[in-house]
């Protein structure tokens, strides 16, 4: 068995271990980012685009803005599509003049590899059989195997950044850990072209058909999305099928104005709510989804992960630059209590512009009402353009 020791081992190579290693680095901290698919793998992930001012200000303190300053597209508000209106949430007017920041979660990596690499940071590729060891101890370790041979990493801490379906999650006892979802009974079906945007700024169309929404990469590649039955499949639909359908949930002027052209990818992705307390064992600490899971309505997956590194961050370097332990014993409570709140408007985000197959007359109703008060509210629309742009860290 081949050994080494660091400081921090960071289990899951995406944009969420990727960033704490970076910023841990800058520090002075030592880390070891352990990836399960190969880099090409990670950086063919196409997910959000929209990044809170907290996940911006976060990429600049990392070092690795400049491409984001640059190619980014900052965005004042964004459209809701209701019965036939569009209607506007002014995000800078009602949440004290901030801003969404919108570059895809691929640039965010790829800037976040190019740093590493300049950095000569520690990013091991391809490992199988991750396992974590000695977790409620002061001398914690992690074993994995890398093309036939095993090795051990022992650090003071481990940070699990792996997912829904890593290890580090399932490290965590049963009778510690506590688990709660909500599943929706839909999902979103995804096209990417190489079309421009539908609007200058993203749309969310709440219809009688369906969800839909219009974001975008850049100017030249946009994303869309609409509400399916979690029986379809993405070969079901043709290209021409989803132009139409699309079309149909958005207001005439929208819809025939809009390019359309072949999709370089499609997808359907389930809606789910998902929390894991505590976000602290021994050793181990939780970061993103392997801890918390949002539907996509609201963007908040990707800017949560990042204000979990935030927090984690901060108590590192607390721990190890100024031998404090404060921030680092708060961190599971601390970052729960964001988390709670995300997933209480990516909950209502989704109950205000999704159909419910089990929905009453009364619910469509309330439905109904509630995005007509939304409009008619400065209160409403500051509440949600603060929560939009990101509740403070």
């Amino acid at each position: 068995m081949q050994s080494q020791s660091t400081q921090v081992v960071i289990v899951g190579g995406g944009p969420s271990g990727l960033l704490l290693s970076q910023l841990l680095h800058r520090a002075g901290i030592d880390n070891v980012v352990l990836e399960r698919q190969t880099r090409d793998y990670v950086l063919g992930r196409i997910r959000a685009g929209v990044l809170e001012n907290g996940f911006v200000d976060l990429m600049r303190r990392a070092g690795v803005g400049e491409r984001m300053d640059r190619d980014g597209h900052e965005h004042h508000g964004f459209h809701i599509a209701y019965q036939g209106r569009l209607d506007r949430i002014d995000l800078a007017g009602s949440a004290d003049g901030q801003t969404v920041m919108v570059y895809g979660q691929t640039e965010v990596t790829r800037d976040l590899y190019a740093a590493r690499d300049a950095m000569g940071g520690k990013i091991v590729h391809e490992v199988a059989d991750v396992a974590l060891h000695d977790l409620k101890t002061d001398r914690p370790y992690v074993t994995y195997d890398l093309h036939g041979d095993t090795h051990r990493i022992d650090s003071t801490f481990i940070v699990g950044a792996d997912g829904f379906h890593g290890v580090s999650r399932k490290s965590i006892p049963a009778d510690v850990l506590r688990e709660y979802e909500k599943v929706y009974p839909f999902g979103w079906l995804g096209v990417l072209s190489e079309t421009p945007p539908a609007a200058a700024e993203l749309i969310y169309a709440q219809h009688d058909r369906g969800f839909a929404l219009c974001s975008m990469r850049n100017a030249k590649l946009s994303r869309y999305y609409i509400q399916v039955p979690l029986t379809d499949r993405a070969e079901d639909w043709s290209d021409e099928a989803f132009w139409e359908e699309l079309k149909r949930r958005l207001p005439v002027d929208v819809a025939e104005g809009m390019q359309t052209g072949p999709s370089i990818e499609k997808t359907i992705a389930p809606l789910r709510s998902f929390v894991a307390e505590p976000m602290r064992y021994g050793a181990l600490f939780l970061a993103g989804d392997a801890a918390h899971i949002v539907p996509p309505t609201g963007a908040k997956g990707l800017n949560l992960a990042a204000s979990d590194i935030h927090y984690l961050f901060e108590g590192l370097s607390d721990h190890f630059l100024r031998g404090d332990d404060e921030a680092l014993e708060g961190y599971s409570e601390k970052a729960l209590a964001r988390v709670w709140k995300a997933e209480r408007f990516s909950w209502w985000m989704t109950s205000l512009l999704h159909q419910f197959p089990d929905a009453s007359p009364a619910d469509l109703r309330l439905q109904q009402a509630d995005l007509e008060y939304l409009f008619s509210s400065d209160a409403a629309q500051a509440s949600l353009a603060e929560n939009y742009v990101g509740l403070p860290y």
